[in-house]
């Protein structure tokens, strides 16, 4: 066998929950560790070792991507009551993929794995559509209060010089509920460069929506930094690459991607990019078939799947049950991570490799070997297995 792919500098490799973090593990054992000598700085996200921890081990993670440039990371679990329960957590943590986010102030960009055998469900798109999701801030570092009384909810803002702006939310006759959030300046800003440098490298139109003419202060201060930003320092390097720049309202931006060819950057605040990334990922195929990538302003990336943990079939896995889990995500993660550790690094043996993995994978699925979730929409003749024979059949493509 030929020598491992050597690496100078270790990813920081945040492992997660449920069956991603199995997946995770078999990755790695097949088409990971046979050829490249990996080196990772590891953090574990589960749970269970963030309720240990206070969470703390999250922030550590995030800090080590600053420090080490490049992260790859797992599905991981954001919990709810029921998960509190069920783990028996000492709170209901935040989401770490938020956490991470708005600690490296970067923009998630999300593109759809695209195979010849599955056709998207909208037929008018013929190219993949990138969602930019703005990752700081909104309702993911929102304060809630659940209101058991009448009474009276205010924002309150006390400046620096001691002057309090207030301003009304509602005067509530019984109980109710009430939330605040919050956005700066500063991560719209690089959430808007972000995403004009992105549109030019692939040289594609940016689109992005808000809904300004209802969120009058809060949405129409995004749209007026995009379009500062966008007049000051991106105009006439659009117009050299031929493409545009498209701002509407969130309803039309949905109206007008139904009945697009695709082939564009769509840019969304923080929440419609979680719902979007989604929606796009399904109508081209598989949320398991989606790539997300975190670019921060500095440079860092972190790379992961835009899914969750596919808890249904770790309880499956659990009982001694076979499943045909989706793994394809979370080895572009990986893929992604190694390639860009590899540009960095001026390996391009690594670089290579990462492009060879992914070919293999889509040559897998083309060749008609898939897992269950992709037989479901694929065309043509088509043989399940369950996802370690996947990546066997990946392998054996690698191999070639």
């Amino acid at each position: 066998m030929a020598e491992k792919i050597q690496m100078n500098v270790p990813l920081v490799e945040m492992d997660g929950d449920e069956m991603t973090r199995v997946i995770w593990q078999d990755i790695k054992d097949i088409l990971l560790t046979p050829y490249i000598d990996l080196k990772t700085v590891y953090y574990d996200l589960g749970l269970k070792k963030r309720d240990e921890t206070d969470d703390r081990i999250t922030v550590e993670a995030a800090e080590a991507t600053k420090k080490y440039g490049v992260a790859v990371k797992c599905a991981t679990i954001t919990p709810n009551a029921q998960r509190v329960e069920e783990y028996d957590l000492k709170q209901m943590w935040k989401s770490p993929n938020a956490t991470i986010r708005a600690i490296l102030d970067g923009t998630v960009f999300r593109t759809p794995v695209i195979v010849k055998n599955i056709k998207p469900f909208v037929k008018t798109w013929e190219e993949p559509i990138t969602i930019a999701r703005h990752a700081y801030g909104d309702v993911y570092k929102g304060v809630e209060m659940k209101l058991s009384a009448k009474g009276k909810a205010e924002i309150v803002f006390t400046g620096e010089d001691g002057q309090i702006t207030r301003e009304v939310i509602h005067d509530f006759d019984g109980p109710g509920i009430v939330m605040a959030m919050h956005n700066v300046d500063k991560s719209i800003g690089s959430f808007a460069r972000a995403c004009f440098n992105y549109a030019l490298d692939q040289g594609q139109d940016l689109w992005f929506a808000t809904k300004d003419t209802i969120s009058k202060k809060y949405d129409h201060n995004f749209k007026d930094i995009f379009q500062d930003i966008y007049d000051d320092e991106y105009e006439d390097k659009f117009k050299a690459a031929g493409i545009e720049y498209f701002y509407t309202l969130i309803d039309d931006a949905v109206a007008r991607v139904i009945r697009s060819s695709g082939g564009f950057i769509w840019a969304c605040k923080n929440y419609d990019g979680d719902v979007m990334s989604d929606m796009v990922a399904t109508a081209f195929g598989s949320l398991a078939m989606m790539t997300s990538v975190l670019v921060s302003p500095e440079g860092y990336f972190e790379y992961e799947a835009a899914h969750g943990t596919v808890t249904r079939h770790y309880y499956q896995y659990l009982k001694g049950e076979e499943t045909s889990t989706n793994p394809v995500a979370t080895l572009f993660a990986w893929t992604g991570a190694l390639r860009k550790r590899g540009e960095l690094d001026g390996i391009s043996s690594l670089v290579q490799f990462s492009g060879d993995l992914e070919q293999a994978a889509l040559n897998t699925i083309e060749a008609g070997v898939m897992t269950k979730d992709l037989a479901i929409l694929a065309e043509g003749e088509k043989k399940i297995v369950n996802t370690r024979e996947f990546l066997q059949e990946i392998k054996a493509r690698l191999r070639k």
